[in-house]
């Protein structure tokens, strides 16, 4: 025996030099894309390259694994543990491509094609049965690097593959990086609800949200996503001023195989729209839908009301007289929502209303009902929750103050939105989680906040840099208001935002009331609008400068431009309507001079594919268009 583990203790201490070199590639379908592989000296790195320019340089590949009660049996010293990826054995590459188009109920473009070129790298650490002569039953590792190239990008991940023995694994970080050319900085903000700054990477950056945007030196745009994370947990970005950007794990992964960590996720562009244009791609590194039925999927826009009978019916009834589908009972409704004693199952005895006669009220117009619920009352009583508010015929819940990072409470909330789509319930989550494509699989799962929204008042120039940054990752909760003076936009601004945000539920008239709403004509544009697109171009724009994103439904198109802090001017050629069709453009513009009360100006020209619009826009300003197909000649 004492012979056997100094054998294998040998072998594992080999000279670097024993170990083969392997270099593999894999393009994208259109081949702008080029990913290569390298494993020398024992080391695993990669490079991406873009229309033949080198993006990401020479950068790490690894995980970090400290399984000291295997590895002593290895014989493997302590110091060695840390770099558990060095030294692999490649044990084979295996490739691949798929090519599918599939339905998307609740998206951007109602059609999404997977087009992706596929290599999988497979390692192993350790030794086999036959080599140790069968000592400890051949203990080993086996360990895959998934890459996926796309026209839209380059995504790659760790896997682990099943074992005979059902492997434990305790994996304690990543050591994957991104490393750029000097001059490239980067749109930080530290936490999900943290305004953006540029930030270059020769400066030491502590910590930084996904998706990372970034501008490199010879001008192409860059953006770093996390996609799938369901069991895993979060990563955020790092620099220590080298210019490279470092995979920060939010802390220990346990896993028995087989198991998978989150895609990491690279895009480029030569222009920032050309990110915006690919964010589906993170869609199309989830699983496809695990709802077989998913009629009761239902997007639409919410009101939220007042906590008292009387406003609940007024709120009932401005949604049903302005084209909104939902209404919201918002935090407290059950009582204080930071209190464990407050139960989710009951309303709280000092209202005076119910939630069956609520929900009776609203279906008689034609309206669904949405509840908050904090994660207090959702982690001690979501088994009854759900049957409860299925009967009372509530169609989805807001899950508020939800905890993210750590793998425990990644797998709990992910499992929440499984049970909800079992009792039919859509979800809005609330707080500091962002998307990483799990409404792919779970189109419950509608949208979430994650953002810098209304709730804080932005800027102008902030709300122009999330289409960039926020928005790549997936829909958001920015809850748009429209009459509340503490806005720092102007009005056509906050209308813009509706056809430039993306979200299947969209919160609108946010800390508004009905009877704010004095008859202003241009809410037509909100009274019209969906919230799901057949169709989806982000046609001009740079963070915090600009924005100006067109979306189709069926025959008409819905237009909206936003500008930051400065004033500019915004020609719009019409190209992307269809030719030889005529429309009626109705424009929505800020007038400073309107003697009204939100100093909208409304009017209406015919325009064809050929018409150029011109958009005067005021600092912190909008302009919102509404495309209208009037004739097939």
């Amino acid at each position: 025996m004492k012979n056997n583990i100094l054998a294998i203790c040998m072998l594992l201490m080999l000279p670097l030099a024993a170990w083969s070199e392997v270099s593999e590639q894999l393009a994208s379908p259109d081949g702008r894309y080029q990913f290569h592989f390298r494993q020398q000296e024992g080391r695993l790195s990669y490079s991406i390259d873009y229309d033949g320019q080198t993006v990401i340089q020479d950068s790490e590949l690894g995980v970090e694994i400290e399984n000291r009660l295997f590895e002593s049996a290895l014989g493997v010293p302590n110091e060695q543990v840390a770099h558990w990826c060095e030294n692999l054995r490649h044990l084979g590459t295996d490739r691949s491509t798929q090519d599918t188009t599939w339905h998307c109920p609740t998206g951007e473009w109602s059609q999404i094609r997977d087009h992706y070129n596929q290599m999988t790298l497979r390692f192993m650490k350790g030794e086999t049965e036959q080599e140790t002569g069968g000592y400890a039953k051949g203990k080993c590792y086996y360990m895959n690097i998934e890459v996926r190239a796309y026209d839209e990008g380059v995504a790659f991940r760790y896997t682990f593959p099943e074992t005979s023995n059902g492997l434990f694994i305790h994996l304690t970080g990543e050591r994957t990086e991104f490393r750029f050319a000097p001059g490239a900085k980067a749109l930080c903000a530290e936490w999900a609800q943290d305004q953006y700054r540029w930030r270059p990477l020769s400066e030491e950056i502590e910590t930084a949200e996904r998706p990372l945007t970034l501008q490199l030196a010879d001008g192409l745009c860059v953006s770093l996503l996390e996609a799938r994370l369901v069991d895993y947990a979060r990563t955020k970005f790092c620099c220590r001023g080298d210019g490279v950007v470092r995979a920060q794990v939010y802390g220990a992964v346990d896993f028995m195989t087989p198991f998978a960590t989150s895609w990491r996720t690279v895009m480029v562009g030569r222009q920032m729209t050309d990110l915006v244009n690919h964010d589906y791609l993170v869609l199309n590194l989830n699983d496809p839908s695990a709802i077989r039925h998913d009629e009761w999927i239902k997007p639409g826009k919410v009101f939220r009301s007042d906590l008292n009978r009387k406003a609940i019916m007024e709120a009932v009834d401005f949604c049903a007289a302005h084209g909104f589908q939902y209404v919201h009972l918002d935090a407290r409704w059950y009582g204080p929502e930071m209190k464990m004693a407050s139960s989710a199952l009951t309303v709280a005895p000092d209202k005076d209303f119910t939630i069956p006669e609520v929900v009776e009220y609203a279906r008689g117009k034609g309206i669904g009902v949405f509840l908050y619920v904090n994660q207090r009352a959702l982690y001690q009583q979501l088994d009854s929750i759900l049957p409860l508010y299925e009967r009372w015929g509530v169609k989805g819940i807001k899950f508020g103050f939800v905890q993210v990072g750590n793998q425990q409470w990644t797998t709990w909330l992910h499992q929440a939105v499984r049970k909800c789509a079992e009792h039919h319930m859509m979800v809005d989550i609330h707080d500091e989680y962002r998307p990483t494509g799990y409404s792919r699989t779970y189109p419950n799962l509608m949208t979430a906040e994650g953002i810098r929204g209304n709730e804080e008042m932005p800027s102008a120039a902030h709300n122009v840099t999330l289409p960039f940054t926020r928005f790549l990752c997936g829909p958001a909760d920015y809850t748009l208001c429209y009459f509340n003076s503490r806005k720092q936009t102007t009005h056509a601004h906050q209308l813009a935002m509706a056809a430039v945000y993306y979200s299947p539920l969209t919160w609108m008239f946010w800390y508004d009331k009905p009877q704010f709403y004095r008859g202003e004509p241009e809410i037509e544009f909100w009274e019209k609008i969906p919230t799901v697109w057949d169709e989806t171009r982000a046609l001009q724009g740079y963070p915090g400068d600009y924005i100006v994103t067109a979306r189709r439904s069926g025959q008409e198109w819905y237009v909206g431009a936003m500008t930051g802090n400065e004033s500019r001017t915004i020609t719009l050629p019409l190209t992307f309507l269809e030719r030889g069709k005529k429309y009626v453009a109705h424009l929505y513009e800020d007038d400073a001079n309107l003697a009204t009360r939100t100093k909208v100006k409304m009017t209406t020209r015919k325009v064809t594919s050929k018409t150029v619009l011109t958009l005067p826009l005021l600092p912190s300003g909008g302009a919102a268009v509404w495309l209208e197909m009037i004739s097939d000649k």
